[in-house]
């Protein structure tokens, strides 16, 4: 018996919780952190996060769809390794530059880039998984 999420099931669980959590933040930093981020310079970086993080909560319930329509199996990973690497990418990407926004330490700037790389890694296996998709 496997605890594993379906391959359209771990999609859409990440979904929403990457929906849930963007919202909130993207709020937070309209109203609440305004001032500071303000001050700071940093209400692009935190726009720049908050886009990326709600833009791949969007992408993961068509993930999730697109698994479910396809019939992914249990033995597709494609699907779980994309929800995956866009999870690892919301929270290297916009987390870093969250962080960053209201003072973070300056080390946490090469973290960003490693956050895209996972994005980009998660597009790449949406490519591949296409590649191989039957019809």
């Amino acid at each position: 018996m496997s605890t594993a999420p379906s391959p359209s099931r771990l999609p859409l669980l990440a979904a929403g919780l990457l929906g849930l959590t963007g919202i909130a933040l993207g709020a937070f930093g309209a109203h609440a952190l305004k001032a500071t981020l303000m001050e700071r310079g940093m209400t692009t970086a935190w726009d720049t996060g908050v886009k990326y993080h709600l833009l791949h909560a969007v992408a993961l319930v068509a993930l999730g769809a697109w698994a479910r329509a396809a019939g992914a199996d249990s033995n597709s990973r494609l699907p779980a390794w994309t929800a995956w690497l866009w999870l690892a990418g919301t929270v290297l990407f916009s987390g870093s530059l969250y962080w960053l926004a209201v003072g973070g330490p300056r080390w946490l700037g090469p973290v960003t880039p490693v956050g895209g790389i996972a994005f980009m890694a998660g597009w790449l296996l949406v490519a591949v998984a296409a590649f191989r998709a039957k019809g």
